[in-house]
């Protein structure tokens, strides 16, 4: 029977991470850590280890604490409401569940308990220039050289990629789509920072030549899409759960500001065209947490998830775009400055929508599910 009501372990775990977000990852350190070239707070992440969280993902007979994703939704509404940034998306949720899916035991046994404890970060460098999120995009070529493989290509959007101990890169092999684990330091290998709408910290990544050992491919040969794709529907949740988590906040921020901001002697929101966006904007949010929510319990019920994973990233993505807009606008002139926080909901929700399976690539799953 579906129940979406939380657990008081759960109301103590949204507590103890929103606490941490509020006195680590305020909206000061926020802006300080944009455009950083590494993006996150030592202090921050370091506490996150210490509630256990980094290892939420991460079965227990490797080191993690085996949290349900629904015990994690709570984790990413909190994230996504304080803008918190750090690793834990890449390396505990995408990374994590890949080497957790395709993995040798050798390979989880060295990599998973150090994920689940912080000690390594492992970041995906899977999008290329110009490319589709679907398999069809990944065209870089890893050919065979004797006991080893030789990677050539271009990789973008590797985020905390400066952090990294190894990159989780997908490249095409005469077998089909096939996963690597890449030292960042290798020779050949270029990380350039790029710059995005978020103003977060993302690298492109340059391989000419660059050498690995066969004993650095995870899985089978040319099954690497399969185990990318099932851990990104988890993904997928929680990046909904992050959308989610933020428009909450940017639409109580455009409230509140409502309230205060008199116009020709009322208060905006008295006017009935801002009452109306707000009403609609709450009621769009409700929407995309039950949906967030149902996603995750599914998942946790054992339940099949590739149609509700897509439809979850894909509407609250476009619900958190939507009302950091309509905020936005709410503050007149003022939004658009540096100075409001609701300009960096905004450009966090567009990244957001555009990131991790774009909107076509979910459009064609969803329609896949519907149509089959």
């Amino acid at each position: 029977m579906l129940d979406l009501a939380f657990t008081e372990e759960q109301d103590m775990l949204r507590e103890a991470v929103g606490g941490l977000c509020d006195d680590k990852a305020s909206v000061s350190d926020v802006r300080r850590l944009e455009n950083d070239a590494k993006g996150y707070d030592d202090a921050f992440w370091a506490q996150l280890t210490d509630l256990g969280v980094t290892g939420a993902l991460v079965p227990e007979d490797y080191g993690g604490a085996g949290m349900t994703l629904l015990d994690s939704v709570v984790v990413y509404e909190e994230f996504g409401r304080s803008l918190a940034p750090s690793p834990h998306f890449v390396s505990c949720v995408v990374a994590a569940g890949v080497i957790n899916r395709a993995g040798s035991d050798a390979q989880k046994r060295e990599w998973l308990p150090r994920l689940a404890s912080g000690d390594a970060i492992v970041t995906p460098a899977w999008l290329e220039p110009d490319n589709s999120s679907g398999p069809t995009g990944i065209q870089m070529r890893a050919v065979a050289d004797g006991d080893a493989w030789s990677l050539d290509g271009v990789k973008r959007h590797a985020f905390f990629a400066s952090s990294a101990d190894a990159l989780l890169v997908l490249a095409r092999t005469d077998q089909g789509i096939d996963l690597f684990l890449v030292d960042p330091a290798a020779p050949g290998l270029t990380l350039t920072q790029q710059r995005s709408v978020a103003y977060d910290t993302q690298y492109r990544a340059d391989f000419a030549n660059v050498r690995v050992d066969e004993s650095a491919r995870l899985g089978e040969p040319g099954v690497g899409w399969v185990a990318w794709q099932e851990a990104m529907l988890d993904a997928c949740i929680l990046a909904a759960a992050q959308a989610a988590g933020g428009a909450r906040r940017v639409h109580q921020i455009a409230s509140e500001y409502s309230k205060v901001r008199v116009q020709f002697d009322k208060p905006l929101a008295a006017f009935q065209a801002i009452n109306h966006y707000l009403a609609d904007g709450v009621t769009e949010v409700d929407g995309a947490t039950v949906l967030v929510h149902q996603a995750a319990w599914a998942r946790d019920a054992g339940r099949d998830i590739a149609k509700l994973a897509p439809m979850a990233k894909l509407f609250a993505t476009e619900v958190y775009r939507k009302v950091s807009d309509v905020a936005i606008q709410i503050h007149g002139g003022m939004g658009f400055t540096v100075e409001c926080d609701a300009q960096l909901y905004f450009r966090r929700a567009k990244s957001l929508e555009l990131n991790w399976f774009d909107p076509p690539y979910l459009e064609e799953l969803i329609a896949v599910e519907v149509l089959d």
